[in-house]
């Protein structure tokens, strides 16, 4: 259960909303930590006369899924007054357990679960131990990264439209490979106005033997 709570804690604090661990302690850190996550949830779709009293119970309950933190923390305070000692910061299971409810409970609101993707990344060097990333799903990096990858294909989607508007070879797969500019069909002059037949001759080398040879035994 330390070992859980020692993950959680990381894994909440963390800037980038992921951590490397294990395989194992991966699969037993995901629905440890979705359960808290399901508690702030709960917590901020509470609403009534005595919605603030079971915020309180929930936020207690969940302060189990972390370390206790600040510990003496009454005993610095009674001293203040005498000793001029300042109050001791706020530990890492306290600050998880305040970012569990403003900010991953606001986040998570409308999802019903699946609040973490777990990534594995091979086998390490050493014990030969199978690694993996536990994260949480829909961070900021990720929207991000979607956001950039929408505005990238938006941009190779208007370059291959204005590509196939002007024409020419580079217009695509199915662009006209015989375009031409009307500047340039202007001063050539198209066939039928030249007087040219544009009618293709039928048939090939062999076709073109075999009427010889019957024009031949014809004059024979």
């Amino acid at each position: 259960m330390s070992l859980l709570r020692n993950l959680a804690t990381s894994l909440v604090n963390s800037r980038k909303e992921r951590i490397v661990t294990t395989v194992p302690k991966a699969k037993e850190l995901r629905p440890f930590i979705e359960r808290a996550i399901t508690l702030s949830r709960h917590a901020r779709a509470l609403s009534g006369d005595e919605a603030a009293a079971q915020r309180v119970h929930l936020r207690r309950q969940a302060a189990g899924f972390f370390h206790a933190g600040n510990h003496g923390a009454a005993t610095a305070t009674s001293r203040k007054s005498t000793s001029g000692a300042q109050r001791p910061p706020r530990t890492a299971g306290v600050a998880a357990l305040k970012r569990l409810f403003d900010e991953l409970g606001e986040r998570y609101a409308e999802r019903p679960g699946g609040y973490t993707r777990i990534i594995r990344l091979g086998r390490r060097d050493g014990d030969n131990a199978e690694l993996a990333i536990i994260e949480f799903v829909g961070g900021a990096a990720e929207t991000k990264a979607t956001g950039d990858a929408r505005v990238s294909d938006k941009k190779t989607a208007h370059a291959s439209e204005s590509k196939a508007a002007s024409g020419g070879r580079r217009g695509g797969r199915k662009s006209d490979k015989t375009f031409e500019k009307p500047e340039t069909t202007e001063k050539r002059g198209t066939p039928e106005a030249a007087g040219e037949d544009t009618a293709k001759p039928s048939g090939g080398r062999r076709s073109r033997k075999t009427e010889s040879t019957a024009n031949e035994k014809d004059t024979n």
